[in-house]
């Protein structure tokens, strides 16, 4: 992980067809999973485990509120 240590997010988007393919998650069907793209052009993504066995969601809180990061980016 420290390799994204101090890289700065530069874009977050859907996941593509391609990607999703590439992990092997063409049977779940339409897929809302964020993609987050760092400025060295890393991409994270979430997964339901450490396997990849699954897409995933991401949320959190601040100020003591939740937040929920969808594909558009936007947080809510």
């Amino acid at each position: 992980m420290n390799t994204i240590v101090g890289r700065k997010i530069v874009a977050v988007r859907p996941i593509t067809q391609g990607e999703v393919d590439r992990e092997g998650w063409s049977d779940w069907g339409r897929l809302n999973v964020p993609v987050i793209v760092l400025d060295d052009g890393a991409i994270l993504f979430p997964s339901r485990d450490e396997e990849g066995n699954g897409p995933g969601e991401i949320f959190g809180f601040k100020d003591g509120e939740g937040l929920f990061l969808f594909p558009s980016g936007e947080l809510e």
